[in-house]
């Protein structure tokens, strides 16, 4: 990659209300300048001179794959490994948006304490000084959802103090903070207390449709990022009646991705591309709920269809999909109850669009009690194991613990190209 040195003033041409500002360029022999500049229709990123659009994904794990699907960069959530991180961007002809690690008042920061707050503005500083020159780093994310279960709008104050740090530091990259989900306060915080933000970030996951209407429904008609997204999340969909989220198959979620998708972030011209959640795995309620890979590397159709809108071309062998799946006849949001120490056939219908050899493995949990909020880690049930007899690639039978409580019982179809089909089922033994 040729190495720039660009003396352009930093314009960032933003005539909306949020009061956002002016930062002036500096010499600098490395770093490529980014900006955003005001369309006719909306916003986009310039890039070394380019328009840039964010085909983006969230996690740091499998990039190569971000790059063979047709993506063009991704997300962190903080500055450990961030030099390997933006290395390997580079190598790949991929970006970073760079996540910095503000303290959270629900994890019991206090951001009236004004030495604390000091401590933790002096620590960024010597984060952003570390990586604001790397080729690799389109933009800075001050921060993650901030605003989940909080009551203290002095973070915003701070979140300004980051913002104008960096750009006092690093003169060639735009900032930004990322909100969980939209709401009229924290727009209106953000545009009475941010003014050195250069554009939004919101993350959202079954509303993704409806975040253009909802952002101008609020006043805000700027430049904004959606940092994360994803399949319709374990706080918004249906419940079992013991209060257990119905998770989505793969098959259900590709659909959702894709037209989503299609609605929101391809369609707003104010939008300046994305970072789909997660590009990975993750245990968050279940193993399966947010990662495009399985625990063994396996991509679902989610994946397919990431790769449709990035490239326009779908892969040359697709995820084989799941059309139903029962237990006892009765679906995922059936509140299923079951005897202990009972049988109980399973049933699932697969196919497959390259018409591979499908294979078909079983796992049972009990219901994930370790839970977290915002993304917090939790750990991963330990699975029951040998509860499940396969009889062919169409059904089974379940062997019901003998201990009361919730469980689920997850199905993964392979296809033998590293795909596979994912879903799960809630039941209550009792």
């Amino acid at each position: 990659m040729n190495l720039l040195v660009l003396t352009i003033s930093y314009i960032l041409t933003a005539g909306f209300s949020s009061g956002l500002t002016t930062h002036v360029s500096q010499q600098n022999s490395k770093a490529l300048k980014v900006e955003i500049k005001k369309t006719g229709s909306g916003y986009m990123f310039i890039r070394n001179g380019q328009p840039y659009f964010v085909k983006g994904a969230g996690g740091t794990s499998e990039t190569e794959a971000i790059k063979i699907a047709g993506g063009n960069s991704f997300r962190t959530w903080d500055t450990r490994d961030g030099a390997a991180n933006l290395e390997r961007a580079e190598k790949l002809g991929l970006t970073v948006t760079m996540g910095l690690n503000v303290a959270r008042e629900r994890h019991g920061f206090d951001y009236n304490d004004a030495v604390a707050v000091k401590k933790q503005l002096d620590h960024l500083r010597k984060e952003v000084q570390k990586y604001k020159d790397h080729p690799a780093l389109l933009a800075w994310g001050v921060g993650n959802e901030l605003n989940l279960d909080y009551k203290n709008p002095n973070v915003w104050n701070a979140v300004n103090e980051i913002a104008k740090m960096i750009h006092q530091e690093d003169p060639n990259h735009p900032v930004t903070t990322m909100l969980a989900g939209i709401n009229q306060q924290e727009i209106d915080h953000i545009k009475a207390k941010c003014p050195d933000l250069d554009f939004l970030s919101v993350q959202v996951y079954g509303g993704l449709a409806k975040v253009p209407d909802q952002l101008r429904a609020t006043g805000w008609d700027g430049p904004y990022l959606v940092t994360e997204w994803g399949p319709t999340g374990h706080w918004e969909c249906p419940k079992t009646s013991w209060g257990a989220p119905v998770e989505e198959t793969s098959t259900e979620k590709a659909e959702v991705y894709k037209t989503r998708y299609e609605a929101s972030i391809l369609k707003d011209k104010n939008c300046l591309g994305s970072y789909v959640f997660l590009w990975g795995q993750k245990q968050e309620r279940t193993p399966t709920w947010y990662g495009l890979f399985t625990e063994a590397g396996e991509t679902s159709e989610v994946f397919d269809v990431m790769q449709y809108e990035w490239s326009g071309k779908w892969p040359q062998n697709r995820a084989p999909n799941i059309s139903s799946f029962t237990v006892d006849g009765k679906s995922a949001r059936s509140s299923i109850h079951l005897n202990p120490e009972e049988k109980y056939l399973v049933m699932i219908s697969v196919s497959d669009p390259d018409k591979d050899k499908l294979t078909i493995r079983w796992e049972l949990l009990p219901e994930a009690t370790d839970l977290g909020q915002g993304g917090d880690r939790e750990s991963r049930p330990v699975a029951i194991p040998n509860m499940v007899t396969s009889n062919s690639l169409t059904n089974a039978l379940l062997s019901v613990p003998t201990k009361l409580g919730a469980y689920r019982l997850f199905v993964y179809v392979s296809d033998g190209h590293n795909h596979v089909a994912t879903a799960n089922i809630p039941f209550m033994v009792h």
